[in-house]
């Protein structure tokens, strides 16, 4: 797909207009978040809408829909519902509204907890000028104990090629041209990656663009491990690598080599992650000791990977009160979702309040 030049965003401390030609789009879903929390979000909105327009899609319940408008109004954002979507993964209706809804070309789509300063904003688009979507590399920070426990899954995974984050930057052209994305899977950035893809589109990872997440709290944090670990299902050669890995150390067990196994294992992962934390100017980003603690993420998803294979075999990980049995899907464009005016771009999408 041709890819024009897209516009630069506002330089900070100066006042958007249109012509800057950007939108930041957040999917959410808050029912009970502390007042703190709800305004911190209203801080963070009212600072992008000086570089760019700005949508927050929220599907909270209606009081807390009702509180969230009271508390964002003046901020420059828009905030509107979502639309129908087919799927039982309620982030996809949100990201298919705010996308198809907005008034720009280049998109950026962040999750709740992710935080951008202008210069990440300034680096995804520009990478999005020769590209149909952008993926850069999220950092938590602050980062108590379980961010950093977190951040060794994303240094293996910058090992072996680009993490997924938490922010996806796309063309709106694209997405309304491969129709969506499908919504019945747990995996959704990644479905939302093959889907470009399968229309002809270019991803390009931008894992040298660092953008700040906030962490969960360490209840959310322990909730997400089987759920992290059945995304493997939507990529069955590392399913097939971790899951091996508790019947290999059995095996050693059994052998009288169990000592020696636990340690190669353990300096494995630190070897891998520090090559993860090495790429793409991440020393800058991450301590010494990151790559320390990917032994203790390898212990916990080789017990959880089985665990994820118990839930598929029950019919899927829960989520959202039932059970998503797909990960993620073989990407099928124009036709996994019909554009047919479900959220189009100034159609369906009501601000419920503005600026």
């Amino acid at each position: 797909m041709s890819a024009p030049r897209g516009p630069a965003i506002a330089p900070a401390g100066t006042r958007h207009t249109a012509e800057h030609g950007a939108e930041y789009v957040v999917p959410l879903r808050w029912d009970g978040r502390p007042d703190g929390e709800v305004a911190e979000m209203g801080s963070y909105l009212r600072s992008l809408t000086r570089l760019l327009d700005v949508t927050v899609v929220d599907g909270s319940g209606e009081e807390d829909f009702a509180r969230h408008a009271r508390a964002w109004r003046g901020t420059g954002a828009r905030h509107v519902r979502p639309q129908p979507w087919p799927g039982r993964n309620g982030k996809v209706a949100g990201v298919v509204t705010g996308v198809l809804a907005s008034r720009h070309e280049l998109v950026v789509v962040a999750d709740d907890d992710v935080r951008y300063g202008p210069a990440e904003l300034r680096a995804v688009l520009g990478a999005l000028a020769a590209a149909d979507a952008v993926r850069p590399q999220n950092v938590f920070s602050p980062a108590p104990w379980h961010a950093r426990w977190d951040t060794a899954r994303s240094l293996v995974n910058r090992a072996f090629g680009a993490d997924y984050p938490g922010t996806i930057a796309v063309r709106r052209s694209t997405f309304e041209a491969m129709g969506g994305y499908d919504g019945d899977v747990l995996f959704e950035n990644l479905q939302m990656l093959r889907t470009v893809e399968a229309a002809g589109g270019r991803v390009v990872a931008a894992s040298g663009v660092y953008v700040r997440r906030l962490p969960p709290t360490a209840r959310h944090f322990a909730g997400q491990r089987v759920r992290q670990a059945y995304d493997d299902f939507a990529q069955p050669w590392r399913l097939a690598v971790e899951a091996s890995w508790l019947p290999l150390l059995a095996l050693a067990a059994v052998r009288g080599r169990g000592r020696a196994a636990v340690g190669l294992g353990a300096l494995t992962a630190v070897a891998v992650a520090e090559v993860g934390r090495r790429r793409h100017g991440g020393r800058a980003h991450y301590p010494p000791t990151a790559a320390l603690w990917a032994p203790l993420w390898a212990a916990e998803r080789a017990v959880c990977v089985w665990a994820a294979i118990g839930a598929r075999a029950r019919g899927g990980v829960r989520y959202a009160g039932g059970r998503v049995p797909h990960a993620a899907k073989p990407a099928v464009p124009a036709g996994v979702g019909r554009v047919s005016g479900a959220a189009a771009p100034g159609s369906s999408a009501r601000p419920a309040t503005a600026g």
